[in-house]
């Protein structure tokens, strides 16, 4: 995109926004996390679409817990995901030393599972999700898959921070399985976020929380046409500016099984169980329950 595109006053209100993570990122990261805390806090006060979307996860993903228990956990994942927002002006612009320090690895040497055969990371969709990420481009040769943003200027930038440190590979999802499968068995570590509703294409509907859901069907797949492992991992935001820590988990034995609905409510399950240990942490901006069984009314209306 030529810089007399990006330069269109439709965008300035973006190029603000970059320039107010640029001022943040010179801040010790706890004065970020208190001024995320603040907004995020506010926000979850105004009415809205996203206050609505969350709120109803919440709701249909533990019915039993008490509902001032669901309130705070709905002001926490405002906090928690706007610090991961204002946070990012330190993944694109904080140096190498100062983000190794803010974000460990609590077990670097599971990273590869067995040593031996091609490694999917299956990275559910917290909100350190990015931080971790990036994190891991300075240990290793990675790939990803990657959905332009919308807004341009966003988009530079946010493919700026996770290419900065290595020569990752980000694969548009309009270039299909071939490249995926190339690329994973070319022994690159496959960074895959596959806990997103995307509709019902190369989808199938497994419980999340006991609720159908449709869900993205490929992590079965694509451990059996590559022999890939499946080594989760999880980046959790730490209290108090005190940074995140990523954690492996072990490697998935028999996976996939060959029953694909089975081995996709696997992962389902592995979700809901870090979840669990994090409620406020987890998307529940996105509305994971969109698509529905052929008849089944909105549950967000």
């Amino acid at each position: 995109m030529s810089p007399d595109t990006l330069l269109r006053p439709s965008l300035w209100p973006a190029w603000l926004g970059v320039g107010f993570l640029w001022l943040l990122h010179w801040l010790p990261l706890p004065l970020q996390a208190a001024l995320g805390d603040a907004l995020g806090g506010l926000l979850a006060l105004l009415p809205g679409k996203r206050r609505h979307v969350a709120a109803t996860n919440l709701a249909l993903c533990f019915p039993d817990a008490p509902k001032a228990l669901r309130h705070r956990w709905l002001r926490q994942t405002f906090q928690a995901s706007m610090r991961a927002a204002l946070e990012h002006g330190v993944l694109w612009w904080g140096s190498e030393a100062r983000l190794r320090r803010l974000i460990r690895i609590d077990n670097p040497e599971a990273a590869l599972g067995d040593g031996k055969r091609p490694v999917i990371w299956l990275a559910p969709h917290f909100v350190g999700l990015d931080m971790g990420g990036v994190r891991l481009t300075m240990d290793h040769h990675i790939a990803s898959m990657y959905a332009p943003a919308r807004n341009p200027v966003s988009d530079r930038f946010i493919r700026r921070g996770r290419t900065r440190f290595s020569d990752i590979v980000l694969i548009s999802r309009r270039e299909g399985l071939k490249a995926t499968l190339q690329t994973i068995k070319s022994g690159r570590p496959f960074y895959y976020l596959p806990d997103q509703d995307h509709g019902r294409q190369n989808a199938v509907f497994v419980p999340f929380f006991g609720v159908p859901a449709a869900t993205v069907s490929a992590l079965p797949r694509l451990s059996k046409l590559t022999s890939a492992q499946i080594v989760p991992v999880v980046t959790r935001q730490l209290p108090r500016g005190r940074g995140y820590a990523v954690r492996f988990y072990p490697p998935w034995e028999n996976y996939p099984s060959g029953n694909l609905e089975a081995d996709v409510a696997r992962m389902n399950a592995f979700i809901e169980d870090r979840i669990r240990e994090m409620p406020p942490q987890y998307l529940w901006l996105h509305r994971r329950f969109k698509t529905r069984p052929a008849g089944e009314a909105s549950l967000y209306e």
